[in-house]
């Protein structure tokens, strides 16, 4: 999640350590939240020397990564055109330490065209042999216009619930996790424009995401976004 603080990530570093040397099993998702692309420009909104703890420290030890393009490409150093890059990068970040990254969202061109915003996700398990075998899927949902307020934290909890209760499955996974989303954000937007009244903005606490009237959507979401194996 968002912090701007280098030993306070420092910090998390060591509890995971210590947990996981207690409990093998437990899994650490981790959002390195730093920033974003505007118009198709990236900056960083969280100060330039929390990057290499985020990639040196932080994602080593991460079992799941929830970058968006401009993070992904950060934590890198290579910049994402296509998809074949972006499925580099994402062998990059799963040679740093984690199992499965999911690019959250990313500027590139959605086959189902300019609505639709591209997710890409790969997941990458050691078999008892000792081969790898990687599973890659592309989720494209729907655009929403609007600036919602937790979106990274609500996708990243659901895709650590729904991987858990689908841990080699990445594409059902990721279908939950995105359907869920779906249904809270159109919800949230139906709520807000009501509330605004026609032909007003909605404002940012008339957008703030409707999670309790969502829970039978969050825990068992009907699947309106499929994902694509690659």
């Amino acid at each position: 999640g968002y912090t701007r603080d280098t030993s306070f990530l420092a910090m998390v570093v060591d509890i995971v350590q210590e947990l996981k040397q207690q409990n093998s099993n437990l899994v650490y998702v981790c959002d390195p939240v730093m920033g974003d692309k505007w118009n198709g420009e990236g900056s960083m909104y969280v100060p330039k020397d929390l990057l290499p703890v985020y990639r040196d420290k932080v994602v080593p030890v991460a079992d799941i990564i929830t970058p968006n393009q401009f993070e992904a490409e950060l934590l890198t150093g290579r910049k994402i055109h296509t998809e074949k890059e972006a499925l580099e990068v994402m062998d990059m970040l799963h040679a740093m330490g984690p199992e499965t990254v999911v690019i959250t969202s990313s500027d590139l061109q959605a086959p189902l065209g300019n609505d639709y915003l591209i997710a890409l996700g790969s997941h990458r398990k050691t078999k008892a042999d000792g081969t790898k075998m990687t599973q890659r899927i592309r989720v494209e949902s729907p655009k929403v216009d609007a600036v919602f307020v937790g979106t990274g934290d609500l996708f990243a909890a659901m895709l650590l619930a729904w991987t858990h209760k689908h841990p080699n499955n990445l594409k059902v996974a990721c279908e939950k996790t995105v359907s869920a989303m779906q249904h809270v954000l159109q919800r949230t937007i139906k709520s807000a424009k009501a509330q605004a009244g026609e032909g007003n903005k909605p404002n940012s606490a008339q957008l703030e995401l409707r999670m309790v009237q969502s829970k039978k959507d969050i825990e068992n979401p009907e699947i309106i976004v499929k994902a694509t194996v690659l």
